[in-house]
């Protein structure tokens, strides 16, 4: 019932994720999928989540909890690479989900399993983004493919297949996003606004823009309307297929 990416470009990262939790016809529910932690002035942590929302929200107040627990053995200050913070809200993951759903829920097919699009930076280390399943392991983004998603993925991913590369510029990189977000919006009710962008440069630990767009958004009708219209027009310059046979 979401759909998040994060895009890493050699200028920084572009993250960005939908609101919506349900949808159906007389009941749409809405929240935000963001959440920012900046807890020292060197490092930014950005989550964004898909999934069960109650595990969501468990994680979130763990990690909350940890940071403010002297005592806690590690939390987003006490660890140094960003991959050791992947691995940290992973292991959270994991066990709220285990807590939650016990063998009896889980055979009455509740499921308990939330997903996250973790980015940013720590110290002098590079910017990345991860993608962080229920089970806790991780992957990373690669030169070859420098972006991740997460929920409904598959209506947003052909833009980001064909454009999405690291040279692109950070307004380049929002502006795709918003377009991948438009195409999902468009084939899934369970998508919808208000959208969420961040862009945060490389090497500035902080969120240079941050922009919401609610569903009556002049720009966002604007940019669905404009994208429809210049795909109809290349398809219509396409050329017709050579060698067509009779019967």
């Amino acid at each position: 019932m979401t759909y998040c990416l994060g895009l890493r470009l050699n200028a920084g990262l572009v993250l960005a994720s939908d609101s919506r939790t349900s949808a159906s016809v007389d009941d749409i529910s809405v929240y935000s999928k963001m959440h920012v932690f900046q807890t020292r002035s060197d490092r930014l942590v950005i989550l964004l989540s898909s999934g069960n929302l109650a595990t969501s929200q468990a994680v979130r107040s763990q990690i909350n909890r940890d940071l403010g627990n002297p005592q806690a053995g590690r939390n987003l200050n006490s660890l140094e690479h960003l991959d050791e913070i992947a691995a940290y809200v992973g292991e959270i993951n994991r066990q709220v989900q285990q807590n939650v759903a016990p063998a009896a829920d889980q055979a009455s097919g509740f499921n308990p399993e939330a997903t996250f699009l973790l980015g940013g930076q720590v110290g002098n280390g590079p910017h990345d983004i991860f993608l962080i399943y229920p089970q806790g392991n991780y992957i990373a983004a690669s030169r070859q493919k420098p972006f991740l998603q997460i929920g409904e993925t598959k209506y947003g991913k052909p833009i980001l297949s064909r454009l999405a590369n690291g040279e692109l510029s950070l307004d380049l990189g929002a502006r795709l996003a918003l377009v991948s977000m438009d195409a999902a919006m468009r084939s899934n009710l369970s998508v919808g606004p208000p959208l969420e962008v961040a862009v945060c440069p490389a090497g500035q630990h902080a969120i240079e823009r941050r922009l919401k767009l609610e569903g009556d958004d002049p720009y966002l009708k604007e940019l669905g309307a404009l994208w429809n219209e210049k795909l109809s027009a290349a398809f219509l310059s396409l050329p017709d297929p050579d060698g067509w046979q009779s019967g």
